[in-house]
């Protein structure tokens, strides 16, 4: 049974990244180094915070390993272990304190699948797996400077080069966005032939692995910004992704055309606004602008033209001045000095020449601002004066009708009267009429007001249904990809498991086992009812002893004081009795020293399975040591 236990634990260790050995099959066979990284790797696997600042490794020195070993022991304390512990438990191992440690780290162990489900998926898992755990016991190593490392350490902790992070852009032939079947051919084709690996694209080599980094962080942030803002706002605008996407793109382009037709507006204190206007026109075009746009641009108003004109001229003239410089140069034999002050001094000029046009810009724009302001003035009083001049307006045809109606002003109130009656009746009948259809009409609208309210509700409903519906669809989906990926994993290390051993092999162990636990249980089972079978055999026996004994003691006593003979047999049946008593105790008391014995010769076997002579052995070792290093630091701090 120990032998089928130690092999369980053997396989669980190993799935927790403990390398051990084909040739161990015993917990027996484990060594203090190999107990030590066992569980440390199983307290990383439990709590990760808990066991990276432990090292899987024994140090060289002794005080380091008995700070190790306590270190451990309050590990495994802090984890829930009940047991006793301590460094003893892992420098001077006994083999039943060891498994029984085994077992608990074991049961603390998270279950494979949950464990299997977070690895990658494919042939490349196991890689992936060493790599990762590689990485995790070179990280638990603590750094050391290079004076301080052993020969162990001078593998993981070379001094290799370092690059600073720096990502450059990546072309891809593939995109989350759209798929490459939806690319065009001539995109296709530059992919197949023309589009440089990624490897060589950046333009330092050790750029690749941060500008990968970069690229597929920038992907996923933005397909989780787009899963966000589908199931916030898409899902609400009742409209398919693609629907969603191209209005999107509609509002966005509205919106940088707005903003270029706004910059677009021709400002005074620039410069070129003539080139700029057209070139935001044709921009504006290049948008799908409309296009009256283009005429709006590039209408022109007096300032335009005058600053137009200004700039028209001017390079004219700077062209005749230049044309008369060139033609007073001087000849091949004037000095260079000659020539540098004259071109200073045409410099000079073109400067006070271009701070002039500065001024007389400014002075320009200042009465075009105040030309602004003045014609908003006018243009506000303008429509003001328009207003009072259609109230004025109505105001006089309301009196040129009155004043028409005064010469025959009796005639005229009788019709006036007339009309206010047939208009009242008129009002009344009307009123009866819409009494009659506003009724039906107002049942109606209440009706369809349910409706549509109920139609809310339910299409709320429905909303909400869909919104749980598409939670539960990606739940399933990654579902389905995890088991996928556990599927991938079990098949490939399927296939690397050797096929020499079939299962029915396994399967018929498990049934020995079985039968052997069933018949130990049975034999277990008989030995109780025959234990109890003679424990009432006993006692109904001594039952009937003490039953007899009074009765003949009753009738020997009667005797005994009528007859000398008799007070004779009553002495030796008493005596029989005692003699019989301590028969039975001795008996007893040979049985529980017999148990005793068993008991001990099970602690020895036990104590010699401990390997106490060979861990004394090895205390006295580690003593010697200590107190060589203990030696050595003395005299150190003496030299010191």
């Amino acid at each position: 049974m120990m032998e089928e236990v130690d092999r369980i634990l053997i396989h669980s260790l190993r799935e927790a990244g403990t390398d051990i050995d084909e040739d161990v099959q015993s917990v027996k066979q484990f060594t203090s180094e190999l107990i030590v990284e066992a569980v440390v790797k199983c307290l990383r696997v439990i709590d990760p915070a808990l066991g990276n600042g432990l090292s899987h490794s024994l140090p060289p020195g002794m005080s380091a390993r008995f700070r190790l070993g306590m270190s451990l022991a309050q590990a495994c304390q802090d984890v829930g272990f009940k047991g006793e512990i301590g460094y003893q438990t892992f420098l001077y191992s006994n083999e039943p304190e060891i498994r029984s440690l085994f077992m608990f780290l074991v049961e603390k162990l998270p279950r494979e699948s949950a464990e299997a489900s977070d690895q990658p998926a494919g042939k490349s898992a196991l890689l992936q797996r060493a790599i990762a755990a590689q990485i995790k016991e070179q990280s638990s190593v603590p750094w050391l400077p290079p004076s301080c490392r052993l020969p162990i350490h001078r593998k993981t902790q070379s001094s290799g080069p370092c690059y600073s992070f720096h990502a450059q852009p990546l072309s891809l032939p593939y995109s989350v966005k759209v798929s490459s079947r939806k690319q065009p051919k001539d995109v296709q084709e530059y992919w197949r032939n023309y589009l440089l690996p990624v490897t060589a694209q950046p333009s330092q080599h050790a750029s690749v692995p941060a500008s990968l980094l970069e690229n597929h962080i920038s992907e996923l942030s933005a397909t989780q910004e787009w899963e966000s803002e589908w199931n916030s706002q898409g899902l609400l605008s009742r409209l398919t992704p693609e629907e969603y996407r191209s209005r999107k793109k509609a509002r966005l382009q509205k919106r940088i055309e707005e903003q270029l037709r706004a910059a677009a507006q021709p400002r005074p204190d620039t410069h070129g606004a003539t080139r700029s206007t057209s070139d935001l026109a044709e921009l504006l075009q290049s948008f799908g602008g409309a296009s009256t746009g283009g005429d709006v641009l590039t209408k022109g108003t007096r300032f335009t033209h005058t600053e137009k004109f200004t700039f028209t001229q001017e390079p004219e003239k700077a062209a005749q001045q230049m044309a008369a410089a060139a033609s007073a140069l001087p000849s091949s034999h004037q000095s260079e000095e000659d020539l540098k002050a004259q071109q200073e001094a045409e410099l000079s000029a073109l400067q006070q020449q271009l701070q002039q046009l500065s001024v007389q810009m400014e002075e320009v724009g200042g009465d075009i601002k105040q030309l602004t302001v003045s014609i908003q003035q006018v243009s506000d009083e303008l429509q003001q004066k328009e207003v009072s001049n259609g109230e004025k307006e109505n105001s006089i045809k309301m009196k040129r009708q009155t004043i028409d109606l005064l010469p025959d002003t009796e005639n005229n109130l009788l019709k006036l009267q007339g009309l206010v009656e047939a208009s009242s009746k008129r009002v009344v009948h009307l009123a009866s009429q819409w009494e009659k259809h506003r009724v039906p009409l107002i049942d109606e609208h209440r009706r369809l007001k349910e409706l549509c309210s109920n139609r809310e509700s339910e299409s709320s409903r429905k909303l909400s249904e869909i919104k749980d519906l598409h939670d539960k669809i990606r739940q399933s989906a990654e579902e389905a990809k995890k088991k996928e990926s556990l599927y991938k994993q079990l098949l490939t290390e399927f296939e690397t498991l050797s096929k020499d051993v079939s299962r029915s092999a396994y399967t018929m162990r498990i049934l020995e086992i079985v039968g052997n636990i069933k018949k130990q249980k049975e034999e277990i089972t008989k030995i109780l009812s025959d234990t109890k079978d003679l424990q009432k055999e006993i006692n109904s026996l001594t039952g009937k002893l003490d039953r007899t004994f009074a009765v003949t003691d009753e009738l020997v006593f009667k005797d005994a004081k009528k007859d000398e003979s008799v007070r004779k047999s009553y002495k030796y049946l008493a005596a029989l009795h005692e003699n019989c008593t301590q028969l039975i105790q001795t008996i007893e008391d040979t049985g529980t020293i017999m148990r005793e014995i068993r008991d001990l010769e099970e602690q020895i076997d036990t104590e010699n399975g401990k390997r106490t002579v060979s861990n004394l052995e090895k205390i006295l070792e580690d003593y010697k040591a200590i107190r060589q290093e203990n030696s050595a630091l003395a005299a150190k701090i003496r030299e010191g």
